[in-house]
């Protein structure tokens, strides 16, 4: 289940970077421009430059290098991810949301053994810290939906299996962008609800329960 909710400030500067990128026709290794570009083309706060870099570096659609010269370039093509992003482009027919949703949820319980089974000390702690920030957000739901997104990113990116992290991540952005289009109400008990879920799941994976991990996902996926 993917809760809906307008754009953070971060995310519409994502977009604008991404939009950039095709309207310029770039190609992977070339140069975008510079952090400070980037605030003067947005006027957003450094802070909100900061979070967009960080989710474009997550979702491999840039690399940053230090230095004279440096700045944000391209990134390198995913060809795993590539191929799910292309296998998504249906968004004119009308059960695509749904059949995007029915397979993600199917791949959720592989998802969160392999993350119980290979989970490292940082992996740890770094899930652990999305979920308290995520019990301070309770109230800010464009935030708690942000975090609630790059939870699932980085219980993916722990697992060795490139071709289902690809396939995963590929369903859970289509859906979450298109969710985006028509975001649904939801109160503070329902986000309560999903923060349980959510630690329960990391709380299994952190542990390196898969039995755990398994029945959390399963819960996660009934929960919605």
């Amino acid at each position: 289940m993917v809760l809906s909710a307008p754009r953070t400030r971060a995310e519409e500067v994502v977009v604008y970077v991404e939009d950039a990128i095709e309207k310029r026709g770039l190609r992977p290794g070339d140069r975008i421009g510079t952090r400070a570009d980037l605030r003067e083309q947005t006027g957003v706060a450094k802070a909100t430059v900061n979070e967009a870099i960080r989710l474009l570096q997550e979702r491999r659609r840039i690399a940053v290098r230090p230095g004279p010269g440096g700045g944000m370039f391209v990134a390198a093509a995913d060809p795993v991810v590539r191929l799910g992003r292309t296998l998504l482009t249906v968004h004119g027919e009308p059960l695509a949301v749904a059949e995007a949703i029915e397979v993600r949820e199917q791949l959720e319980p592989l998802v969160a053994v392999h993350a119980a089974q290979h989970r490292s000390a940082r992996d740890a702690r770094e899930l652990r810290s999305l979920i308290t920030a995520m019990g301070k957000s309770l109230d800010d739901m464009p935030r708690f939906v942000s975090l609630n997104w790059d939870l699932h990113l980085r219980i993916a990116a722990i697992s060795p299996n490139a071709v289902l992290r690809g396939t995963y991540v590929g369903l859970y952005e289509f859906v979450n962008h298109v969710s985006l289009v028509n975001p649904q109400p939801r109160d503070g008990d329902y986000l309560a609800q999903r923060l349980r879920v959510h630690g329960d799941l990391v709380a299994a994976i952190t542990a390196g329960d898969v039995t755990a991990a398994r029945h959390a996902a399963e819960a996660h996926r009934h929960s919605g």
